[in-house]
């Protein structure tokens, strides 16, 4: 989902859909100050401006049953004082030391960490831990103790409360529920003659009455599965009391794939995922399409929609459940099973979690539970500042004690629970600020970022967060959807920044968008997307794409199909010449991909489909299309047609994974780009140990053309986009060896070819890109070109032999031992100085 930039968006499939929206006014102008950068050619500095240090007075309601001081038994209030010369213990700031830019807001760091620390600091005091204070679950919802199963639910607002389901007949007159100090009703359900007295996989609710007598009924807010009555329809959801017995519970038996020195990521929705008009389970996925990805040498998926929601067109941004699971993909044990074959794999899994807001559905949903009462006693904020007027959605109230718990316990329970490798955080961008993006455009100056507009509680929140997950997990990915470019966001706590490993380089699709619908071919700029390409924070990594889920929704078009257009229906064929539109489309689609993998990111980001140049949107049922699951699907059998051109796509895109996999590109701080030539239309840069040339020139080959390099040596072709194999005119010679010559006085760069020390020259046909590595003394061997004749084909072969044995591997499920999560000690603290100064100070 993107963030709200510039003017108010539009909505492309019904009211409740966030996803699709138009978002990218103003995204053109986005500047993510690069800090100087070694080699790097492309790169600039912004003037800063003066910024007022922002303070709030949040209330915090902390609910615990233990006894503790009457000071703060329900509700502690941080006053947030001015820094004074007594707080000299927060000066540690490490990212001042990275960006000497950010010294004028040295004062908002210290404050937002000292605010981290002090939220930190309780919580280890009434909770124990944040690790304990993360397993809320073990204490809220429905679980087993001795003896029976015990329910609780936070719910201060309510006057009475019951439970109610099957196992009572829906009457709750016997089973009426007590309410604590702190607002959290409970009840203990005995078992009945050893057995327990609510039946796993059975339906039941939360009653409960609130001030004008009303009773309403709700689904549990922790509810660990829930369900739709599919033969009646807008059905309400019920809760479902989700305990397997051990017979029928799954077991995980492949451990954690290492975490990859590169994500390469496939955004995937698995009820989408079917060639088929219909949902599809994760199961299916899991045998059907997990081996595509491995084949396509992916090395991470990214799950969308897994959390449940009761719209389906929403793409699962309008959560009604946390805890649950998606029930119409399958059960809870569905997707663990999904999660290990993937592991199984050598596939990490990372869910699409969305903790920027929630659904404003009041029946399904935890809205439910916001019954008009005070801020400190709800999930959510009160009046405006509780609600997305773009989303139809609710607000967290992130200084709530309850909210963090719940928040922080539901990213706990999904990592340990079904072992997902970390989280892609969606609508970051409408958490950082009070504006949420909304009708605003980020233009870089570094005021927007610190000043009275941002969420302090919302940015410790997050800080929370990171700080949990890489300590549950030190392994952890985890990944910020944010448009604004917050400088610190992928810093850690313990510098001062909020704690993610990487943020989506957004402005990308858009910049492409840009060009393939307002520009000529011939009016492309190399300059430009050169600068788009790489115009991020240094020390700061990004993953980078094309496309992804925003780009393929109805409304807006594909590549492919924004390149093709309707010849995508009738000039596919092999069987057939091609035609020049199709012979550019394909050609582009290569380019564009490989060049933003290559230049945009230390990670890269492909949506399910895209890969192969899928040619319709997505579109889910809905009443404008009369429920219709038709686009709401992915058709692999035009890449499994033999005689269709998809294949070449398809092919080139397991080719740029298979790439880094050999040569490690896109974990190298090395990247220069050493000329983005306007007049012959081609840009050549360095990425680790590769050159890489791309030719955007409409009809010019320029032969003997002359690029720079870094080391003296022999070069070969490690990827062309114009073989044969990729269905190009097979016009660069893979045998060649390029040997290269010096450049201008040693160590005096201005006497350089293009500030290279070496160079070397090639056939470089128009719209192609190739690669080059250097070939090592008596090393000839040691990394083959991935291209050619033999090599490729061998390549893949071999490739979708191993993914097949792989996943004949992962039906047994077999000879592997469990995997145990251990509890480490946060390491993510602020400076030890300032972390005793504050824990001093409360005592």
């Amino acid at each position: 989902m993107k963030g709200s930039v510039g003017l108010p968006a539009t909505t492309a499939i019904g009211s409740l859909l966030p996803s699709t929206r138009d978002l990218r006014q103003g995204l053109a102008n986005t500047r993510l100050h690069l800090k100087q950068k070694p080699d790097a050619v492309i790169c600039w500095t912004k003037k800063l401006v003066g910024n007022k240090v922002f303070h709030s007075q949040p209330g915090v309601s902390i609910s615990r049953q233990a006894n503790h001081s009457s000071a703060i038994s329900a509700v502690v209030t941080d006053d947030s004082p001015s820094m004074t010369d007594s707080e000299e213990g927060i000066q540690n700031i490490g990212i001042l030391s990275l960006d000497p830019g950010l010294e004028p807001y040295k004062d908002h760091f210290r404050y937002r960490m000292k605010r981290y620390v002090e939220q930190k600091i309780l919580i280890e005091k009434y909770e124990g831990s944040l690790l304990e204070f993360a397993q809320g679950y073990l204490k809220f919802g429905l679980n087993r103790e001795e003896g029976g199963i015990v329910y609780r639910e936070w719910a201060p607002a309510a006057q009475e409360a019951q439970l109610i389901g099957d196992f009572n007949g829906w009457n709750g007159s016997d089973h009426r529920m007590e309410k604590n100090q702190f607002g959290v009703w409970s009840i203990k359900v005995s078992d009945s003659d050893g057995n327990p007295a609510i039946p796993h996989n059975s339906r039941l609710k939360f009653r409960f009455k609130y001030g004008n007598g009303v009773w309403v009924d709700r689904i549990p807010a922790w509810i660990k599965y829930a369900t739709v009555d599919p033969t009646r329809f807008a059905a309400p959801y019920d809760g479902v009391y989700w305990d397997p017995p051990p017979t029928e519970r799954y077991q995980f038996k492949f451990p954690r794939p290492p975490k990859p020195k590169a994500p390469r990521i496939y955004e995937a929705h698995v009820g989408m995922s079917s060639s088929e008009p219909r949902i599809n389970s994760y199961r299916e996925f899991a045998d059907n399409v997990l081996p595509r990805i491995k084949a396509n040498n992916y090395n991470t998926v990214q799950l969308m929609a897994v959390m449940e929601h009761s719209y389906y067109a929403s793409f699962g941004y309008h959560v009604t459940n946390f805890f649950a699971v998606s029930s119409r993909s399958g059960t809870p044990e569905d997707l663990k099973y999904l999660i290990d074959k993937a592991h199984s794999l050598g596939l990490q899994v990372l869910m699409d979690v969305i903790h920027s807001h929630t659904s404003n559905n009041i029946t399904d949903g935890l809205n439910g539970f916001d019954v008009g009462q005070a801020s400190q006693d709800s999930y959510f904020h009160t009046g405006d500042r509780g609600y997305h007027k773009l989303w139809d959605s609710r607000l967290f109230n992130y200084a709530n004690w309850e909210v963090l718990r719940f928040l922080l316990s539901n990213l706990r329970w999904w990592l340990e629970e079904f072992r997902f490798d970390g989280f892609r955080f969606d609508g970051v961008t409408s958490m950082l600020y009070h504006h949420h993006g909304i009708n605003t455009t980020f233009t870089g100056a570094y005021n927007e970022y610190f000043s009275e507009a941002t969420d302090v509680d919302a940015v410790v929140y997050l800080m929370l967060a990171s700080s949990l997950i890489h300590n549950i997990l030190p392994d952890a990915t985890v990944i910020a959807e944010d448009v604004s470019g917050m400088p610190g966001l992928c810093r850690s706590v313990s510098e001062g920044g909020i704690g993610f490993d990487y943020r989506l380089a957004m402005a990308i699709p858009d910049k492409w968008i840009d060009y393939l619908k307002n520009k000529k071919d011939d009016d492309w700029s190399m300059k430009e997307i050169t600068w788009s390409l790489t115009n991020r924070r240094y020390t700061e990594k990004c993953i980078a794409y094309a496309e992804s889920h925003d780009q393929a929704i109805v409304g807006d078009k594909t590549i492919a199909f924004l390149l093709m257009d309707q010849e995508m229906y009738s000039g596919m064929s092999c069987l057939t010449d091609t035609s020049p539109n199709i012979d550019r489309g394909i050609s582009l689609h290569k380019m564009i991909h490989f060049i933003t993998m290559a230049l945009g990111g230390e990670g890269y980001l492909n949506f399910m489909g895209n890969e192969f140049g899928h040619p319709e949107w997505i579109d889910f049922p809905r009443e404008g299309n009369e429920w219709s699951y038709d686009k709401c699907r992915r058709q692999w059998n035009l890449v499994d047609t033999d005689h269709l051109r998809y294949k070449f796509m398809n092919a080139f895109d397991s080719a740029m994974n298979l790439l880094d996999e050999k040569f490690s590109f896109l974990s190298s701080s090395k990247q220069i780009v050493s000329s983005a030539n306007e007049e012959d239309k081609i840009i050549v840069f360095e990425h680790g140990d590769l050159v890489f040339v791309f030719n955007f020139h409409t009809e010019k080959t320029y032969e003997g053309y002359k690029i720079g390099c870094d080391l003296p040596g022999k070069y070969r072709v490690a990827l062309d986009s114009d073989a044969w194999e990729f269905g190009g005119g097979g016009r660069v010679d893979h045998d060649i060896d390029h040997f290269t010559m010096a450049e201008g006085i040693p160590g005096v760069p201005e006497t350089n070819f293009n500030n290279r020390p070496n160079s070397f020259k090639v056939l470089s046909p128009p719209r192609t890109c190739v690669a080059y590595y250097r070939v090592e003394e008596n090393q000839e061997q040691s990394k083959e070109s991935i291209t050619g004749d033999d090599t490729l084909a061998s390549d893949l072969a071999t490739l979708h032999e191993s993914a097949e044995e792989s996943a004949a591997a992962a039906e047994e499920i077999s000879g592997s031992s469990n995997i145990e999560i251990l509890e480490m000690e946060d390491n993510n603290k602020s400076p030890d100085e300032l972390y005793e100064f504050l824990s001093d100070e409360q005592e």
